[in-house]
């Protein structure tokens, strides 16, 4: 475990508008505890109800882009402080189709009931069918089960890291298309799907704060490369496609190895803070017909390169 203070955070830090600080915030430092080998810490000695000054939210950044999701602890924030909490690391989207919390439209409430379950159980990295992603998800658990209903997040640059060369080498320079259509086009008015066409980002994105180089595809949003060229003898275009296919499965199959993963148990007013450029996630469905109910706020990021 270590130690952060907020006089560390790096003089780069992006700025946001001033808010009144407690004393006892400025005074403070937090503490970082790591999950996983490959990700995930555990952020403690932190109140995020009181205001937090800006070397703080510096510091935290810092955090969360080198630990990839941080995990605060028995914060019974409200959604307005939710809404500001997450605003600080930059502008908040307005998802399409999923259900808003009544005053805050950037707060989008997940998780079924028990009549229907909950379809999150997939590997995916937030609104890839953007063409401007977003950086991060903030999401805070309302009310979970007793047992079951964990969630798992995969470091994706230790996913290309550790590709096997040739398999760099076959998808440098490649382009994979993301759709919100596979997911939510049955939920969309024709103006939507309008407003958002697909989005053709690098199978292999540069993070723009750590450099590091990382697997941006995913099965939920991605649906077909945009650039692939068969590079092995090919009998026809039935071969061509083959090909391309058991690449893309070859891709989709990355995030479920084990030692890429932390896993996170709910509780209530437990948050989750993850870099969506980073990372995938995977929400278990194995507590139906129990209830976990939940609410997130996905800060936009920038244009993958």
């Amino acid at each position: 475990m270590s130690t952060v203070h907020a006089a560390e955070a790096p003089k780069s830090a992006p700025k946001s508008a001033p808010a009144v600080v407690h004393a006892s915030v400025l005074q403070s430092s937090f503490t970082v505890s790591r999950i996983s080998p490959a990700l995930g810490a555990e952020i403690g000695n932190i109140d995020l109800t009181a205001p937090l000054d800006d070397g703080t939210i510096g510091a935290l950044r810092s955090a969360l882009v080198e630990h990839k999701v941080l995990v605060f602890r028995e914060q019974d924030i409200t959604p307005a402080q939710h809404v500001g909490l997450a605003r600080r690391f930059g502008e908040l989207e307005v998802h399409p189709t999923f259900p808003h919390h009544q005053e805050f439209p950037e707060l989008v409430l997940l998780g079924g009931d028990d009549k229907r379950p909950a379809m999150e159980n997939g590997y995916h990295s937030d609104v890839s069918w953007r063409e401007i992603p977003s950086m991060a998800s903030m999401l805070r658990c309302v009310e979970c089960p007793a047992i079951g209903g964990d969630t798992v997040w995969v470091n994706m640059a230790l996913a290309y890291e550790r590709l096997p060369e040739h398999r760099k080498q076959q998808i440098e320079g490649l382009f994979a298309v993301h759709d919100i259509r596979p997911a939510f086009g049955d939920k969309m008015t024709p103006e939507q799907h309008r407003q958002f066409p697909p989005a053709t980002h690098p199978v292999v994105r540069t993070h723009p704060e750590s450099g590091e180089k990382i697997l941006y595809i995913n099965s939920a949003f991605a649906t077909h490369f945009a650039n692939f060229r068969a590079r092995n003898p090919v009998r026809g275009a039935f071969e061509s496609q083959s090909e391309k296919q058991d690449l893309l499965d070859y891709l989709f199959r990355q995030p479920a190895i084990l030692e890429y993963q932390m896993r996170l148990r709910w509780r209530p007013n437990t948050i989750a803070f993850w870099d969506n450029r980073s990372t995938q996630h995977y929400a278990i469905q194995d507590y139906f017909p129990a209830v976990r109910r939940m609410m997130r706020a996905t800060i936009i990021g920038d244009r993958p390169l």
